[in-house]
């Protein structure tokens, strides 16, 4: 983080919102154009995160008992947001768990590495013993997070918070069409609320759609 520094990530875990998307209230906004999503028949819910912003961190334990209970027709994915190069290393990690599927086994750890153990994992090393730690193979582990595969998908990801017009993270957007933050609602409590008032809205706009 030395290159960008406190004062960069802080605004960035702000989720400061893009000034290009239309207004709708002081809670979302609409993004226009809208996004396609890969969920299919299901409602797409996406989280732009980053493992070294405490915001994104503070939001874990209200958004995973939220997550555990959506609905059938409710899809939650998760994208690493890369602003920086220095950003991409745990871009990069989040792939290599999902590549592995390491994800349910370890992202509340990794989280809790960097937050609550001040652990710095943006280097092979301290990377490889920490996921050697918790019974993962270190050369699988750290050959996949070098691999094309994940710096395909964390070039992906750089791209992404562009086509989102995502400026900050935690930043969340539901089904391709509303995008919100824990700043915009209010609090983390309160995005919760948002949430489930926006997926009703995009649950409400495929009814109609499905009526043309």
């Amino acid at each position: 983080m030395k290159k960008w520094g406190v004062i960069g990530l802080f605004l960035a875990c702000l989720g400061f919102m893009s000034v290009t998307a239309q207004a709708d209230d002081s809670t979302f906004r609409t993004l226009d154009p809208a996004m396609p999503t890969e969920t299919g028949k299901k409602i797409e819910v996406l989280e732009f995160f980053y493992y070294g912003c405490p915001h994104c961190f503070d939001l874990e334990p209200y958004l995973n008992p939220w997550v555990a209970k959506l609905p059938a027709d409710v899809e939650f994915r998760r994208i690493p947001a890369v602003f920086r190069d220095n950003w991409a290393p745990y871009g990069a990690v989040f792939f290599t768990f999902k590549a592995m599927g390491l994800l349910n086994k370890l992202h509340s750890d990794f989280f809790n590495a960097i937050h609550v153990d001040g652990l710095n994992l943006t280097n092979d090393k301290e990377l490889g013993d920490w996921v050697a730690s918790h019974g993962v193979d270190r050369k699988k582990f750290l050959a996949t997070y070098h691999s094309f595969t994940v710096q395909t998908e964390v070039n992906r990801a750089r791209q992404q918070i562009v086509d989102y017009q995502v400026t900050g993270v935690p930043t969340v957007v539901v089904d391709g069409h509303y995008l919100t933050s824990s700043s915009m609602a209010g609090g983390h409590p309160q995005l919760i609320g948002v949430l489930d008032k926006l997926i009703a809205k995009a649950r409400q706009d495929r009814a109609q759609q499905n009526k043309k």
